[in-house]
């Protein structure tokens, strides 16, 4: 290798330090308020338990192949049963994760004559599934339920003669608000279109049972839900939910599932556990709901700031360096909060997301508000 060889690697990497967009592994510090494991299932002893059962039972740790070859295991395929069961689908397939699933998906289901219109901040996971999709893809503002419909409206009066698919998170990562998706469901059905909702933060919080936000429009042959397994419920993985004739495609068509070693046995069984967790448990919703409204009065009344009335409580800072320092500040003060930067979030909203979970109680959620206030007043010029 020549001495060079390395230096444009540098040169984007000092770029990254001088904008304050420099990523670093750091670990775990102080009082959650970073994690996606809102209802405290990651280290609970019911799936501990399940994975030391799941062992006796002799499943193996890994799959062994794709789906496709020898890795079909049937700890899969009772995992899918019972999540087409409870979440009322057809049929569901298991990813090793949502950013794998979601590239699936968004490059195999949509065919080349197709549109996809998606929410200007939907996930970079199906961005990247969308950039490689045969079908166009347009982004339009966020929630705006005009902007899907114009730009469907659009694409036939230019000759569109595919089927729209419209894309959107039921719960935003970053900001926390809901998609309108009544609305989105009944444009989808005049337009002969398919609707993908990324469940992925509201799986297990939100809806009758821990079903999510689209829990009513679920079982529909034209709508899509992605549910992920490493949030709410404790694990790891997703969960396609569709018709089943779109899921046989995806077996066969799609080149993530195909040639990807399926997820382990071991997985399948604990998030069998975890949604077994959600029926058994409804205590736990309670609690989350209440966490969670405390905590949205509790940052009105400390920073001023209107809660987004989820779990995920946005407090934008706009510098990239100012939040990166509050972050640091607060960590060192006992609570693990990170900053996010562009281009996870739009230029000149860098924030910091506070994810409330049943890993924290009301009085570190006060105590931590009171901080981040200090911290907040301290960094102003």
């Amino acid at each position: 290798m020549t001495p060079g060889a390395l230096v444009r690697y540098e040169r984007t990497l000092a770029g990254l330090k001088r904008k304050g967009r420099s990523r670093a592994l750091a670990p775990r510090h102080g009082v959650d308020f970073t994690s996606n494991d809102y209802l405290a299932l990651a280290d609970s002893p019911r799936l501990k338990a399940a994975i030391a059962t799941a062992i006796d039972r002799g499943l193996p740790v890994g799959a062994g192949g794709s789906r496709l070859l020898r890795g079909n295991h049937p700890e899969h395929e009772a995992l899918e049963a019972e999540a087409a069961e409870f979440f009322g689908t057809e049929r569901a397939l298991f990813f090793g994760s949502g950013y794998a699933a979601n590239v699936a998906l968004f490059s195999t289901l949509p065919q080349r004559d197709d549109i996809i219109v998606y929410d200007a901040l939907i996930h970079a996971s199906a961005r990247d599934g969308i950039a490689a999709s045969k079908a166009e893809g347009v982004a339009v503002p966020h929630n705006d339920v005009d902007a899907f419909a114009d730009a469907i409206r659009t694409w036939r009066a230019a000759g569109g003669t595919g089927h729209p698919w419209i894309a959107v998170e039921g719960l935003y990562s970053m900001d926390g608000d809901r998609a309108p998706l009544a609305e989105l469901a009944a444009l989808a059905e005049r337009h002969d279109a398919f609707l993908v909702i990324d469940e992925a933060h509201a799986t297990g919080v939100f809806g009758p049972g821990g079903r999510g936000l689209s829990a009513a429009l679920e079982g529909r042959d034209n709508v899509v839900v992605l549910h992920t397994c490493g949030k709410a419920l404790g694990v790891s993985g997703a969960l396609l939910a569709a018709n089943a004739i779109l899921c046989d495609y995806l077996v066969n068509r799609a080149r993530g599932f195909i040639y990807s070693t399926a997820p382990s046995p071991l997985t399948a069984a604990v998030v069998r556990e975890a949604l077994r967790i959600l029926a058994d448990e409804p205590q736990r919703r309670a609690a989350f709901d209440e966490r969670r409204t405390f905590a949205n009065d509790a940052l009105a009344t400390t920073l001023g700031i209107e809660g987004s009335g989820s779990q995920i409580l946005p407090v934008v800072i706009g510098d990239n360096a100012k939040a990166v320092r509050i972050a640091a500040r607060l960590r060192g003060e006992g609570f693990d909060i990170r900053a996010i930067r562009p281009p996870t979030v739009p230029e000149g909203t860098a924030r910091l997301r506070i994810s409330i979970t049943l890993n924290v109680d009301a009085t570190a959620i006060a105590e931590m508000l009171e901080r981040l206030k200090i911290a907040i007043a301290e960094e102003r010029p």
